[in-house]
Formats: structure tokens, sequence, C-alpha cells
């Protein structure tokens, strides 16, 4: 579990880099990871560009198929209604993540929200920090 959370931060730290909300999700399939994506929204200017759907179309690449019900994903925030669709037709049976969305819970009854609060809380700060300066730019 180190290992994953360890990438994950990595991962969010290099979409904060490109000014995307820092998120980071992983595809894991037998105990090792295949896929890896970060948000790349504003960077590609792409809205369908989630750290989740990026690491899906990796692993769906890699293992030449759409049925990704041999992995796990794991991911830094809780994934939107988009991204919940996109796992939902890839057939994922299980998503971990770290931190909630605040106004959407649950929609899948697999979704397992890691407990460790120390991790939930840097990640939190991550995103809240994020949030704040798009703010203030805006201003």
């Amino acid at each position: 579990m180190k290992k994953i959370i360890e990438e994950l931060e990595k991962l969010a730290n290099k979409a904060l880099k490109h000014g995307d909300v820092p998120v980071g999700a992983l595809l894991v399939k037998s105990g090792k990871i295949i896929a890896k994506g970060y948000n790349k929204v504003e960077k590609t200017k792409d809205l369908t560009a989630h750290a989740e759907v990026v690491a899906i179309k990796r692993a769906i690449k890699q293992l030449k198929t759409t049925n990704l019900s041999t992995c796990e994903l794991y991911v830094s925030l809780e994934p939107c209604l988009m991204c919940k669709e996109v796992i939902a037709r890839a057939k994922i049976p299980k998503v971990y993540y770290f931190v909630d969305k605040e106004f959407k819970k649950g929609f899948l009854p697999k979704y397992n929200k890691i407990i460790d609060s120390e991790k939930e809380s840097e990640m939190s700060e991550l995103l809240k920090l994020f949030f704040v300066k798009i703010r203030e730019v805006k201003r």
C-alpha cells in the first residue's frame, strides 16, 4: 500500500505542475501497477482527460481489452460522475480513494475509502491549495 500511496502523490503533483486539479490514479492487477494517470485537462485542453480515464485508457491499450474486471483502481480523490461511468463500463470491480468529494457521496456500492487520516489530510490540503490559487487568479 505504501508504494501505491507514494505513486498517487507523485502523480497528483505532476497534475498540479500543469495547472490541473491534483489527482492521480493507478490501475493494479495481481498486486502490480499496470497503468498510471493524472489529471491533464488543462494541459491537453481535453475535458475527459481526468486521471482515472487516462489510467483506464492506458490499461485498455496494454491489456488489449476493455474488460478490466481483474483490476483495481486507486485514486487520490473520489471519482466524479463521468469517471464513475467509465469505471463501470470498464467493469472495474473495486475502487479505492483517499479524499471524499464534498458534493456527492457513493454511487457504486464497491467504492472503498482508504482510511489513512494523515494521507487524507495531505491530499485534501493539496486540493484546497489548488482551488485557492485558482480563485486568486480569477479575481
